[in-house]
């Protein structure tokens, strides 16, 4: 249903798409946009109450893994990695890091992306084997940047995080913090055309 509050584009088919109608478009996305931090703050909510059969929460397991991270002083970027890490286990059961790696890869490092996009194998380290899988599959990475800030960020925040007891910070305590992070990105397909029009 076309909403009349905007104007719209004026293809049916995207072949027959005009600048006049990706002008339209491109300022509808730069609104919707600024929304992103809501709607990944009202997904990490979804998280709320879901135990899985594990101590605590996914979303207090997210919470405490960030507030970890805040309190060993890691940078703003690092503890919204850890606090989004597991945001994909709603709609990505069977590959919950990729998802939470999409989300954040417009905004991250490099390395930060990488670590949050590996960091279920690197988890698995302490459980794989108990599954009949293989628990040294991180291997694979031995030798690469990768490796070394992974397996921290395993072994300091995520594996213990899940802890009941654990004095853990309330999500509006980084909500202010996710918002700085994705306020603007740092890489996109699309930074060049933004950049383009804010010239």
């Amino acid at each position: 249903m076309q909403d009349t509050h905007h104007p719209a584009a004026s293809f049916t088919d995207m072949q027959q798409s005009t600048a006049e109608d990706w002008q339209i478009i491109g300022e509808e996305f730069r609104q919707f946009s600024r929304g992103l931090p809501d709607r990944v703050l009202a997904h990490l909510r979804l998280l709320d109450g879901d135990y899985g059969g594990f101590t605590v929460d996914r979303l207090t397991h997210s919470l405490q893994t960030a507030t970890r991270a805040l309190r060993d002083d890691r940078d703003e970027e690092y503890v919204v990695c850890a606090l989004l890490h597991d945001i994909g286990d709603t709609l990505g059961s069977f590959n919950h890091p990729d998802i939470a790696a999409a989300i954040l890869k417009p905004f991250v490092s490099a390395e930060n992306f990488s670590m949050v996009e590996n960091h279920g194998i690197f988890q698995g380290y302490y459980f794989f084997h108990h599954l009949g899988m293989d628990r040294n599959l991180r291997d694979q990475f031995a030798g690469q940047a990768l490796y070394d800030r992974t397996l921290e960020f395993c072994e300091k925040y995520d594996a213990p995080s899940f802890d009941p007891k654990y004095e853990t910070l309330p999500l509006a305590h980084f909500e202010p913090m996710l918002r700085r992070v994705m306020r603007s990105p740092k890489q996109s397909l699309y930074k060049v055309a933004e950049t383009v029009e804010n010239t």
